[in-house]
């Protein structure tokens, strides 16, 4: 069934508003009429069954009847990946709203290449993915900040996982031996940290360093294949 993500009140009877793009896509690609069922969750009131009540030019207004699964807490990981291209960017993006991630944060480093970052696009692909995947929540996505200031105003109490090409502990060893709780990952741009931020990095307490194997990988596979890592280690998937 088709899944919307709507950041609106569902309740009983509640009625709700698609964007214009969302109405666009009900009823003229999905061709619904009205009376046709759809699945809606907001990341706050679980899932919702509800009915197009009504198919305007302007848009439809949608009718929530009953809720089907009630709002659980996804994992408490972030993703934390330098500015790469936009493609690569985006591919991230994706697989990392599918693999779970509550947050996905964008950071500049040393060696990071110039990007135009699209944070609407970004944002939009988070959405889709959540709603293909059965996520009740969409993961934020925020605009780029500079390394070092995100350290500096670190949360000591999360655990951050530092994926460094130039080796570490297996991720699964490492992970397994920290445990659970409130981790993030960091991925690296093309080039790599440089060697002061992997200096400061590694002397960080809360800082685990991991490799992701004899391989050096792009930064899109490396954020999809480390929190694949986490989620088999310390995630969700034995749920």
């Amino acid at each position: 069934m088709i899944r919307l993500h709507i950041p609106q009140p569902l309740s009983v009877g509640a009625a709700l508003a698609p964007t214009l793009d969302q109405s666009r896509y009900l009823t003229q690609v999905m061709r619904l009429k009205a009376g046709d069922p759809l699945l809606v969750f907001n990341g706050s009131d679980g899932e919702w069954r509800c009915v197009i009540a009504e198919a305007l030019k302007k848009g439809v207004v949608l009718r929530a009847d009953e809720q089907v699964r009630e709002q659980v807490t996804p994992p408490d990981v972030h993703l934390l990946i330098a500015t790469v291209k936009k493609s690569a960017l985006e591919f991230a993006v994706e697989k990392a709203a599918e693999l779970g991630a509550a947050r996905i944060g964008l950071v500049t480093t040393a060696r990071t290449q110039p990007q135009h970052v699209r944070m609407d696009r970004l944002e939009a692909i988070a959405e889709e993915s959540a709603e293909q995947t059965g996520r009740l929540d969409v993961p934020a996505v925020e605009a780029p900040r500079k390394l070092a200031d995100v350290l500096d105003d670190w949360d000591a109490g999360r655990r951050l996982m530092f994926c460094d090409e130039t080796g570490g502990e297996p991720a699964l060893k490492a992970l397994a031996a920290a445990g659970p709780g409130r981790w993030a990952i960091l991925i690296g741009p093309e080039g790599g940290f440089s060697p002061e931020e992997r200096e400061r990095l590694r002397a960080l307490p809360f800082t685990t360093a991991v490799s992701l194997g004899p391989r050096v990988l792009r930064a899109d596979t490396a954020a999809t294949t480390a929190l694949t890592l986490w989620q088999a280690a310390v995630g969700d998937w034995e749920r």
